[in-house]
């Protein structure tokens, strides 16, 4: 991804707001390293779960907070966020971000929220270009074109706005993505991957990016009961000799009510 974006394409049924707070390359009152805080109270988060998923890469936050990315970073990769009690945060990093103190600022979690998968997951056929988005940062095998998770929703979600949170995705190889520069292929582009709530398509991806949001219409809400939620990757547009799936990559799928 050439360009790492933190919002997305005008979508069927969905809207943006992020999650929680990020900020990069700035120095706060906890120092000039690498911080991991509450979002609202800006007190520093201790032992917080840190990982590159792609790089295999594992650490923590000590007691102020801080933590160090002992990793080469070169091209775009997610770095993931998890702590007990908080909304499972991502971001897509670079090398520059990385060069710079990065203040991460979390979420506590809501009654409500359902964390719906908190691992990398990829989707696709594991034929992509070199040019496609982010495909020097894949390492997972895909598990196919489709992810489908169920998971329960109480009749109180009825009273709020419920969102699909999407933290992460790379590998969106759309005409838009193409557009935006998020990758280098000249002659093709797939069309944009699909989210399905409870069977009725809702949403169509068309740009990498962070904490994406897909609002999940009350019409289609089975409260008390099992709701599924199925995310379909796109195909390349200009491949007749066979289906060629897009190969892409995502994290932290999470329900949030507002």
């Amino acid at each position: 991804m050439k360009k790492i974006l933190t919002a997305f394409a005008i979508i069927l049924f969905t809207s943006y707001t992020a999650n929680s707070t990020s900020l990069t390359g700035g120095v706060s009152e906890h120092g000039a390293g690498n911080v991991v805080v509450d979002a609202q109270t800006h007190a520093p988060i201790v032992d917080a779960q840190i990982s590159l998923p792609q790089k295999g890469y594992r650490t923590k936050t000590d007691k102020k907070g801080a933590f160090t990315l002992n990793a080469t970073i070169n091209d775009e990769t997610i770095l993931s966020v998890q702590k007990e009690g908080y909304r499972p945060y991502s971001i897509t990093i670079d090398k520059e971000i990385a060069s710079h103190p990065m203040v991460l600022g979390i979420q506590k979690s809501e009654l409500m929220d359902v964390v719906i998968d908190s691992e990398m997951l990829h989707l696709g056929d594991n034929t992509f270009s070199s040019d496609s988005a982010n495909a020097r940062d894949f390492k997972l095998q895909a598990i196919g074109p489709t992810y489908t998770k169920q998971f329960k929703m109480t009749t109180n979600t009825l009273n709020y706005t419920n969102y699909l949170v999407i933290g992460s995705i790379i590998g969106v190889d759309t005409e838009m993505a193409r557009r935006m520069k998020q990758n280098t292929i000249t002659n093709s582009y797939s069309s944009p991957p699909e989210v399905y709530f409870n069977g009725k398509k809702i949403a169509e991806i068309k740009l990498n990016g962070d904490n994406q949001k897909i609002k999940l219409p009350k019409s289609l809400i089975r409260p008390d009961d099992v709701n599924e939620i199925t995310i379909q990757t796109g195909v390349n547009q200009f491949q007749k000799a066979r289906v060629d799936y897009d190969d892409i990559e995502l994290m932290n799928l999470s329900i949030l009510s507002e």
